[in-house]
């Protein structure tokens, strides 16, 4: 639990830094501009056509008959646009992991590499198309278990439960191997994953609780469905901050867990620094990460303070 909360302190002060303020642009300018031209011209032939499907089912029209005798009859207006919002906030929501995956996290990495982990040694046991493959790979299997549970979405207490275990569960797996991929040997990454699954879930579902906020401005927007798109833009930046708040976490946890796991090693194995490349000056900058006891370099005795008299004499 400490390091989960060590590297939450650490994501949140990396967070506020100009580079990863600006590292949330492009993704939401991207995501932006895709989806808000979906919703510009598709919003109300989308809503149209669900309205008339919506029309053929009985139990459709059990609910309106419901809520229409407790004279609650907006329900009829509502329902179609509260299901398009449902059926695209897991779309867009994928869409922004995905460009964060690519783009953002490897920019992360690299931030981190140089302010807090210049002592590891990077062996690159991931690559870009493993990184592609597993996080289409987990949002397939995502949008599949969203689909089936998406009648659970909408009934308390679950509401509450299956959305955060399902976006935890996504970024857990999509986050931790990118934040493994260019430090971490295949099977180191393997390890870590297997040992620390538990905290890395954690600190995914901790995750998926923060991205079931913007939720809240979707739920509004069909209220108020005039400001849809205003509110559309910014629950989009929203989900994009957190995301990268995530990759700035999981980056933390996951190096900080690589770097004892190779502490671990070279004491099993004989003193030797070979799992770490130290900078030039024999020490890691003031802003690194502490390294790990055994590997820490040895400091040279200065002239005239070894055992013995200080004289020179024998």
């Amino acid at each position: 639990m400490n390091d989960i909360l060590r590297a939450l302190g650490r994501a949140l002060v990396s967070l506020l830094h100009p580079r990863m303020l600006w590292l949330t642009a492009m993704p939401f300018i991207v995501s932006g501009l895709i989806w808000g031209a979906v919703i510009w011209f598709g919003w109300e032939p989308f809503t149209d056509f669900l309205r008339v499907w919506l029309e053929q089912w009985q139990f459709t029209q059990w609910i309106y008959r419901f809520f229409g005798y407790f004279g609650v009859d907006s329900v009829r207006m509502a329902l179609a646009p509260f299901i398009l919002v449902a059926l695209l906030v897991p779309l867009i929501v994928v869409t922004a992991l995905l460009l964060i995956a690519g783009w953002s996290m490897p920019a992360v990495l690299r931030h981190l590499s140089r302010r807090h982990f210049i002592h590891l040694e990077a062996r690159q046991g991931g690559s870009f198309w493993g990184s592609l493959g597993q996080s289409l790979g987990a949002t397939v299997v995502f949008l599949i278990a969203a689909l089936v549970t998406l009648p659970l979405w909408l009934v308390p207490p679950f509401f509450a439960i299956v959305p955060p275990l399902l976006w935890g569960w996504l970024t857990y797996r999509v986050m931790t191997y990118d934040a493994l991929a260019y430090h971490a040997s295949a099977d180191e990454r393997r390890r870590i994953v297997r040992e620390r699954r538990l905290p890395l879930l954690v600190i995914g579902v901790a995750t998926g609780l923060l991205g079931s906020l913007p939720t809240l401005l979707w739920v509004s927007s069909v209220i108020m469905i005039v400001l849809f798109p205003v509110i559309a833009l910014l629950a989009i930046w929203l989900y994009v901050v957190i995301f990268v708040f995530s990759a700035l976490w999981f980056a933390h946890y996951c190096l900080r867990a690589l770097s004892r796991l190779r502490a671990e090693e070279a004491a099993r194995h004989g003193p030797t620094l070979a799992a770490t490349v130290l900078p030039d000056s024999g020490s890691p900058s003031s802003e690194s990460e502490d390294l790990p006891p055994a590997l820490s370099p040895p400091v040279p005795p200065l002239p005239g303070t070894g055992p013995g008299p200080s004289n020179g004499s024998p």
